[in-house]
């Protein structure tokens, strides 16, 4: 019996040596090699610990990708660098945990991958970073989307600063983006003959410095822009109806701001609907005043108007978004609570996410914009 498992133990030891000295398709990579090759030619690597399970488990569909990627005539080169030996190199490179998957190709410091680890997905991310077609016939190229315009640092530069322009900024490993994505094609079907507007996407993986000029910190982030000025980033339901609701609203703004006809109906106010869903991200950023109401409340019938031409006054300012939230709609009915909301309406501000102040005051539109401007005069001070 311990002669038969001495036997297993031996031929066990054989087969991993063996397995080990097998010529790998995949270039390893130390820091030196690594500092050379990298700045030539777009390139994937994964970063991985030997004692790795999910390395252990990607290996071999990674061997594969290296054995049709790593020729003359190849896109990409394949790579791998063993963090257990490399680890400073690993950690230039943001490596927190194993295996960590980047393309170095156009974004400075690479792009991480977050998607499924099989051979398809793996080669589609390559062909959506390099912009080539995928190798064999696995991942058909995408028809271009009609109506929605896909930017390029240089397109956005040369047709932003004139018009109105409604513009996705997005990663395509985002899953908040995946399910985004039908709405917004569905958006710019709506407005495909309209020449008052142009819906369009900014991807933030290929266009990093874009990106970050319009300070776009987290995917999706829709922005409006009128004549090349950021005028105002939604956060409201990301639905078909909503998003053309708002589309809509913002062009009639506009138009009664350049002088037009404003002898009919009034456009929707600028008031932007929150949920449960959205409303951390919506909230990250500068001022945001929220009332939250109940549809059936008669105190809250009698402030709408008043809170509707609130957020008309604060159209435009980048720091200020005027909200509301419905807590009579099950998937709020959580938020309110955790906000602490004991009565109807009630109006909170928040800064930079964090509550700061109720409002108490009189619901007039002069004393609701003067406690959102003594706030905003005492952050600048």
């Amino acid at each position: 019996m311990l002669f038969a498992i001495t036997l297993l133990v031996v031929a066990t030891c054989l087969a991993e040596e063996q397995q080990q000295q097998a010529p790998s398709n995949v270039i390893a990579f130390n820091p030196e090699t690594f500092a050379e090759a990298v700045p030539k030619k777009p390139h994937f690597i994964m970063f991985y610990a030997p004692w790795c399970g999910h390395c252990k488990r990607l290996s071999p569909t990674w061997e594969d990708l290296g054995q049709k990627y790593n020729t003359d005539e190849g896109a990409v080169a394949v790579g791998k660098v063993d963090c257990t030996q490399h680890s400073a190199l690993c950690s230039d490179h943001d490596v927190t945990g194993y295996p960590t998957l980047k393309l170095f190709g156009k974004s400075e410091g690479g792009v991480r991958y977050r998607g499924p680890r099989d051979l398809a997905s793996l080669e589609r991310f390559i062909a959506e970073q390099l912009g080539t077609d995928v190798v064999g016939d696995e991942v058909p190229v995408p028809e271009p989307k009609t109506g929605l315009v896909e930017h390029t640092e240089a397109t956005f530069k040369a047709s932003v600063p004139k018009g109105k322009h409604f513009i996705k900024f997005y990663a395509p490993w985002c899953g908040h983006c995946q399910r985004l994505a039908p709405a917004w094609q569905a958006l710019a079907a709506s407005f495909e003959h309209d020449a008052s507007v142009t819906i369009g996407k900014v991807d933030c993986t290929q266009f990093k410095a874009l990106c970050d000029e319009n300070e776009v910190k987290g995917y999706p982030t829709l922005l409006w822009f009128s004549d090349g000025k950021k005028i105002k980033k939604y956060s409201g339901d990301r639905s078909h109806e909503d998003l053309k609701r708002f589309t809509e609203s913002m062009l009639a703004l506009d138009e009664g701001s350049e002088g037009g006809d404003n002898t009919g109906a009034q456009p929707d106010a600028p008031t932007v609907i929150l949920t449960a869903e959205n409303f951390e991200n919506a909230i990250e950023k500068g001022f945001t005043l929220v009332k939250f109401f109940a549809p059936w409340c008669g105190h809250c019938k009698r402030m709408a108007p008043t809170y509707d031409e609130l957020g008309r006054k604060f159209v435009g300012h980048d720091s200020v978004t005027i909200a509301k939230v419905d807590c009579t709609q099950e998937v709020n009915r959580s938020l309110c609570s955790q906000q602490k909301v004991n009565g109807f309406p009630t109006l909170y501000l928040y800064k930079e996410g964090e509550k700061v102040a109720e409002y108490e005051g009189d619901r007039s539109l002069q004393d609701m914009a003067a406690f959102i401007t003594r706030h905003l005069t005492h952050d600048e001070l």
